[in-house]
């Protein structure tokens, strides 16, 4: 028996999926402790954009440790925090014409939905919030009422109340705008949905199954939150660090929410860190009324700060994420209409990408045969049937291909196991050049 066996607790889910003793990393890969290699497409639950152990990051990092920099300052002034502000303020905020106050919360993504729920709820003097179908907020009481899985929901041990539940785009098919019946229903005194604090959405629901909202669908839940005074809340936490092929996964719809949630690949070098972001005039917390021990991660400040620097200073990072974005795309598309008896279906945005299976089972299989071949990937949605590519970022062309090499020859032996594996969807390959 290991040690993990006999101490960890049984709440314990991805050592179940990936049953190695994992010992090193680098960039795109993991090494378990006899050396083998697997190409991470898990990324830490899309905690590493950048990969893993980024040598820019690092060294930056060992400087400041080195130097005896602060590690804990509770939400004291720092030097570290000063510069990250700084460099978030100049080259993430001001190009995008994002007028926000930074608050820094717990290091973890729950705890930035919790503190976006009470100061929506604080400044509306509202308590309802309304969330939407197979949306996933994080795991504590609050955010867990905004969350949609009953396997999470059960956990609670008490109801979760607060919390209305709408139709996501593409709920029921795409001809149905459920935009429209969110403002049908707010506009109607019987209707039983009380005028919320906050509307809050995610672009793309990753654990949701990857879920990708329309533009236009993000317009109109834009416009019913303003004709009622809503608030909008846009859970970034998945989806933005550039997964989507912009810093924020809202950009391209041309919205401007009133509070952004942001954490797992803030910090660049998977380090715990959170924030959230609103409009200044929101900005109505009494000193300490919200806080939290860890609420600063001044080692988080220099990795986040080197990550802007390094990727975010220009247009070109954001212009190799669409490259790879495509090359995802049509290789998803070759599997999905290749290997099955009948096509399946692909889904997401940018970098955020899956292939329905229709059934948790055979996702289940995929991710296993992939995992015996060196590719580490999980599944999502609300039957596990989601197949879901969260790869780094900064994945190189090569292994990229690799990768999905791997996973196609994965649905080649599941699917129809008389189906000789394939080395690629070799049309698709020449939308994307890679090096022998």
């Amino acid at each position: 028996m290991s040690i993990f066996d006999e101490l960890e607790s049984g709440v314990q889910c991805y050592a179940r999926s990936f049953p190695q003793t994992f010992h090193r990393a680098k960039g795109e890969f993991l090494y378990d402790e006899n050396s083998n290699e697997y190409l991470d497409f898990l990324a830490g639950a899309g905690t590493l954009n950048y990969g893993h152990n980024h040598s820019v990051f690092k060294e930056a990092l060992l400087e400041y440790i080195q130097a005896d920099g602060i590690t804990h300052g509770l939400d004291m002034h720092t030097k570290a925090k000063e510069a990250f502000l700084s460099t978030f303020n100049e080259k993430i905020l001001k190009p995008r014409a994002l007028d926000y106050v930074v608050q820094f919360t717990g290091p973890t993504g729950t705890n930035a939905v919790e503190a976006a729920l009470k100061l929506a709820r604080k400044v509306t003097g509202r308590t309802e919030v309304i969330a939407f179908t197979n949306g996933f907020h994080g795991v504590s009481l609050g955010s867990l009422a905004a969350t949609g899985n009953s396997h999470h929901r059960s956990g609670a041990g008490i109801s979760l109340s607060g919390v209305s539940r709408l139709p996501y785009d593409g709920y029921f098919n795409d001809t149905v705008d459920t935009t429209e019946y969110l403002d049908k229903v707010l506009g109607d005194a019987s209707s039983g949905v009380d005028l919320p604090a906050a509307v809050i959405v995610e672009t793309v629901q990753g654990e949701g199954g990857i879920n990708t909202a329309s533009f236009e669908w993000l317009k109109n839940l834009e416009a019913v939150c303003r004709k009622y005074d809503i608030l909008l809340i846009v859970d970034d936490i998945q989806a933005g660090c550039g997964r989507t092929g912009t810093f924020f996964s809202f950009e391209e719809a041309g919205i401007k929410p009133d509070i952004v949630t942001l954490s797992k690949s803030l910090s660049g070098y998977g380090l715990p860190f959170a924030i959230v972001l609103f409009r200044p005039e929101l900005d109505q917390w009494k000193p300490g009324e919200h806080n939290g021990t860890f609420r600063g991660n001044n080692l988080a400040f220099v990795t986040a700060k080197a990550a802007i620097d390094h990727y975010w200073s220009d247009n070109q990072f954001s212009e190799d994420i669409k490259t790879k974005s495509l090359y995802i795309s049509n290789r998803l598309k070759g599997i999905a209409e290749t290997h099955h008896s009948e096509p399946l279906s692909t889904r997401g945005r940018g970098m955020f990408r899956g292939i329905d299976c229709v059934n948790g089972e055979l996702a289940g299989k995929i991710t296993r045969n992939c995992f015996e071949n060196g590719l580490v990937i999980e599944t999502s949605g609300p039957e596990d049937q989601v197949v879901k590519l969260l790869c780094p970022l900064i994945i190189s062309d090569q292994n990229l291909k690799k990768g999905l090499d791997i996973l196609e020859n994965a649905f080649a032996e599941v699917c129809i196991p008389d189906t000789k594996p394939l080395n690629g969807y070799n049309k698709l390959n020449t939308l994307f050049r890679v090096a022998s």
